[in-house]
């Protein structure tokens, strides 16, 4: 299972925390806790959906329990370094900006079609929603990133 989807589930956790290193530990820690857990997985052709299930359900409580400390922006200085991640582009950057510019209810679902390649019906079992509730919402979302 590893083997299999380990790129699938690391692609959605980048998108989660935006960040290549952070987004190591949590698909480390959802695969151990799927691997904990095996038993409840009823379906192999279902692990996909599960594992990325088990890693939004972990963001989610760490940002239950997350409270930083807020400074005010305008005593804080960031220096520029001028260094630039090699792979990217300002196509990538405008992209990952539109994204995070949507509502959660609009990327949430955008992002596991995109990133996960998931179908209407399975983004739904993931959020527990509707599957005409994720279809619908789909299309506005799509609208949104063009804008």
């Amino acid at each position: 299972m590893v083997d299999a989807l380990y790129q699938d589930v690391y692609r959605y956790a980048y998108w989660i925390y935006k960040n290549r290193p952070l987004a190591q530990d949590p698909v480390q820690e959802t695969f151990i806790r799927a691997w904990r857990s095996l038993d409840s997985l009823q379906n192999d052709k279902a692990a996909k959906a599960w594992l990325f299930t088990i890693l939004r359900r972990k963001n989610a409580r760490l940002y239950k329990r997350y409270r930083p400390d807020l400074v005010d922006v305008d005593d804080q200085y960031i220096a520029d370094t001028g260094f630039d991640e090699p792979d990217e582009s300002m196509d990538k950057e405008l992209l990952i900006k539109a994204m995070n510019s949507l509502e959660p209810e609009y990327s949430e679902p955008l992002l596991l079609q995109v990133v996960g390649g998931f179908s209407g019906k399975e983004i739904a079992n993931i959020l527990n929603l509707n599957s005409n509730t994720v279809m619908t919402g789909l299309f506005p979302a799509r609208s949104k990133l063009k804008d």
